[in-house]
């Protein structure tokens, strides 16, 4: 049997995820978790083999859930089952780890079957999403999506100083090259640019 986590915000979704899998012969969901945290200690206590999981999620994106499971957890893989057809979340997907990635609207049997793969070791991508993300690849370096994630929340220069550990003049540096490659007004102006394109 192939022991699976679900990790969805949705209880309606989550529920519908669990019971279609659980009419599978090879699948056991061994456990749900309605946000990222509580995603995290459920992959932690139950040790599953496969973590499916959305990306939006309260507490705990899906994409840093499967970053801290693959830093604490390598042998559990994981799988974004997502409703955001964006080239750019993909990517950052395979960046933190996450083994596949498939859309919600995908039918059961093609989930039943990624988990099936992933993990026999394989890889389970939505093909049209694939030759998207390396297209749509992000102009961001990671320091610029790391200040431009803390300002998209609020945070003041300040503060985002302080929380990465450099200086107010190195994050507005970072912020302006940002904006600049974004073609955007301002910071939140590129951090929607951002998001809507799955960078951040």
């Amino acid at each position: 049997m192939i022991r699976v986590l679900l990790a969805e915000d949705q209880a309606l979704v989550r529920g519908a995820l669990s019971a279609l899998l659980s009419l599978e012969d090879d699948l056991e969901v061994v456990g749900q978790a309605a946000d990222g945290e509580a995603a995290l200690d459920a992959v932690r206590e139950l040790k599953p083999d496969v973590l499916v999981t959305d990306i939006e999620m309260p507490r705990l994106s899906g994409l840093n859930l499967a970053e801290r499971v693959r830093a604490e957890l390598p042998g559990v893989r994981v799988i974004i089952v997502t409703t955001f057809a964006r080239g750019g979340y993909l990517r950052r997907a395979l960046e933190v780890g996450a083994r596949g990635y498939l859309l919600k609207d995908a039918p059961a049997s093609e989930l039943a079957d990624a988990i099936r793969r992933v993990h026999a070791g394989g890889r389970a991508i939505d093909p049209e999403l694939a030759g998207e993300a390396w297209a749509d690849a992000s102009p961001l370096t990671e320091r610029e999506r790391q200040v431009l994630a803390e300002a998209e929340a609020g945070a003041s220069t300040a503060a985002i100083a302080a929380r990465l550990h450099l200086s107010e003049g190195t994050v507005r540096n970072y912020l302006s090259e940002a904006i600049g490659k974004l073609g955007a007004e301002n910071r939140t102006e590129a951090a929607r640019t951002a998001r809507e394109r799955g960078w951040l």
